[in-house]
């Protein structure tokens, strides 16, 4: 990054003083450009896991420190450390991939990932129960087929999400090619990773900061995404800066500018709350990444850095106001923004089945219940892919709903994808219903360090029993979105869900309702810390009224609205009222 109007603004920097940035910035700050002690943490044999500190900075290597917590209180007790593992998420804008990237991340997972991969709501893939001695053959591995690690965590710009739509292909293209430039831009350049994970010498001499994120990079997370219209599956409001495609007869003119979305937020603190992007203007195609940095950089450079839970950029725009940031960003960039174009989205789900492009090619989204691949008993899931990547030609694509598609498959090799997914049971979505297609969790339990309640091993189990209301009230093909998180952070993001689930504690969740349908809109909360008898039963009546009054097209988000269940959420102060 080198555009010269976003350079840091130093003098904010000295204006504030050493003691009064927070804990992580002053780690950050004397890293050595975020190496900390990672090398001798790695190399302790003492222990399964690292140090405190080097847990913080390994996130910008896309790593998390994790453990057991179903052992947790057994090891406790025993006085044996915590069962460390690892969490390890790779980088891979817009959620492309190669059958030879699939088969070493398939491999990888059997060798060294617990025999399982996890499909993100970022479009990406995440290995769980790595052990310490694992992490840097893992990480070697993808450095084989072009993948990294880098940026997959931590205070910087995280992978960059892009539609997919299987019916406009070269759209998508198009769209794609700018959302990986965009992702090779703004990663960190971390002289610190190859020298980690790849055994390469550091260079004699001083090393340069870090050209645009310094010595202390973002004050927190950074989200990117690009929508194509009329599908929002990557949710563009909940991004930090998001880029809405814009399409005359097929051909890209350029992409309506969306700043401030963000889902995070603290039960314990009112001052916390999701918000939704404002569409700030238009730019053009070669316009998009100096578009990039000159939003990065206002963040970067008025970002809360003292008080952390106030960081994300959703703040940094409610405190100095909507107007203010778009005339800085303008400034940056030399240029004012146009216009923002119309456009509509009509849902955030995917279209499972099989689509046919505009160039012909096919595509076979695949349903991956709450992303979770493995080989079970009754479906195996991980070898499904696995042999339909080894006779596949075209790509994968990583959908931010959790699913897969098996893009670009010729007219020769359609039947044989179709054999292998029905085989493997990846085709058993047909029987399911509309609730569970459009259903999503966040791993939460057992090895996510914030989880307070479970959520992926929990939510499967808790659809079929709203199954039975949804066919009690003959509901059973009307789509509703629902959303389950193990905290508030909301990595599900179900606060813009027709249905939120938030978990407090073992058993207990806020329940939200009225979401927009296609991402539109925040939900409020209907009942508060509460178990899965009044969550069932606030559902029985809810949906028992949908049915019986709702109009035609008329999606249950608007209907527990129009009906008085809850008002309407207007902005993201808003929320907690």
């Amino acid at each position: 990054m080198s555009n010269p109007h976003t350079e840091p603004d130093r003098s904010r920097d000295l204006s504030q003083p050493v003691e009064r940035l927070s804990a992580d910035e002053r780690l950050k700050a004397a890293s050595d450009q975020l190496r900390g002690t990672i090398g001798a943490s790695l190399a302790d044999p003492l222990t399964g896991g690292v140090a405190d500190t080097d847990t913080k900075l390994m996130k910008f290597h896309g790593i998390y420190q994790q453990d057991d917590r179903d052992l947790r209180d057994e090891r406790r007790r025993q006085k044996l450390e915590p069962a460390f593992q690892f969490m390890i998420r790779v980088r891979m804008p817009g959620g492309v991939c190669t059958p030879a990237q699939w088969l070493k991340l398939d491999q990888l997972a059997r060798e060294n990932g617990g025999e399982t991969l996890r499909l993100t709501t970022r479009q990406t893939v995440q290995f769980h129960w790595v052990l310490k001695d694992d992490l840097r053959p893992l990480i070697q591995g993808l450095r084989e087929v072009q993948l990294d690690t880098i940026s997959a965590c931590g205070d910087d710009a995280r992978g960059v999400m892009c539609s997919i739509n299987p019916h406009l292909s070269s759209l998508h293209a198009a769209v794609y090619d700018l959302a990986r430039r965009a992702s090779d831009q703004a990663i960190p350049r971390m002289h610190a990773y190859r020298e980690t994970w790849y055994g390469e010498t550091r260079i004699e001499g001083p090393e340069p900061e870090e050209p645009f994120y310094g010595k202390t990079y973002m004050p927190r997370k950074f989200k990117i995404g690009f929508a194509v219209p009329p599908v929002n599956d990557i949710d563009v409001y909940t991004q930090d800066l998001g880029f809405i495609a814009i399409a005359e007869r097929g051909e890209l003119k350029g992409f309506n500018v969306a700043i401030g979305g963000g889902m995070g937020r603290s039960d314990q603190s009112a001052a916390t709350y999701p918000r939704l992007a404002d569409v700030i203007g238009f730019v053009t195609p070669d316009q998009v990444l100096v578009t990039c940095e000159a939003v990065m950089s206002v963040q970067r450079d008025y970002g809360d850095r003292k008080e952390r839970s106030h960081a994300r950029f959703k703040y940094t725009i409610d405190d100095l106001g909507l107007d203010w940031v778009k005339a800085e960003i303008e400034r940056r960039l030399g240029f004012a923004l146009g216009n923002a174009h119309q456009f509509a989205f009509t849902t955030n789900g995917d279209a499972l089945g099989w689509q046919t492009g505009d160039d012909g090619a096919h595509h076979l989204t695949l349903f991956i219940e709450n992303g979770r691949l493995s080989n079970g008993p009754d479906h195996a899931l991980l070898d499904g892919l696995r042999a339909i990547a080894r006779v596949h030609v075209g790509t994968f694509r990583l959908t931010p709903n959790q699913n897969i598609v098996i893009a670009q498959v010729p007219d020769a090799n359609r039947e044989q994808i179709e054999r292998l997914a029905e085989e493997h049971g990846l085709l058993a979505h047909v029987r399911d219903s509309a609730l569970r297609l459009n259903s999503m969790a966040c791993v939460a339990m057992p090895t996510c360090g914030l989880a307070m309640a479970e959520s992926e091993r929990y939510l499967p189990s808790l659809v079929t029993k709203i199954e039975a209301l949804l066919e009690k009230h003959g509901l059973t093909d009307v789509p509703i979105t629902m959303r389950m998180s193990g905290c508030p952070n909301g990595c599900s993001r179900p606060y813009i869900a027709e249905i939120g689930l938030s978990g407090r504690a073992p058993g207990k969740y806020n329940l939200y309702l009225g979401g927009g349908f296609h991402g539109e809109r925040l939900n409020r909360l209907y009942r508060e810390n509460v178990g899965e008898q009044t969550i069932l039963e606030s559902l029985d009546t809810t949906l028992g009224h949908f049915a019986s009054e709702r109009v035609e097209h008329e999606h249950f988000g608007d209907f527990v609205i129009r009906a008085g269940y809850v008002d309407p959420v207007t902005s993201g102060r808003d929320f907690n009222r």
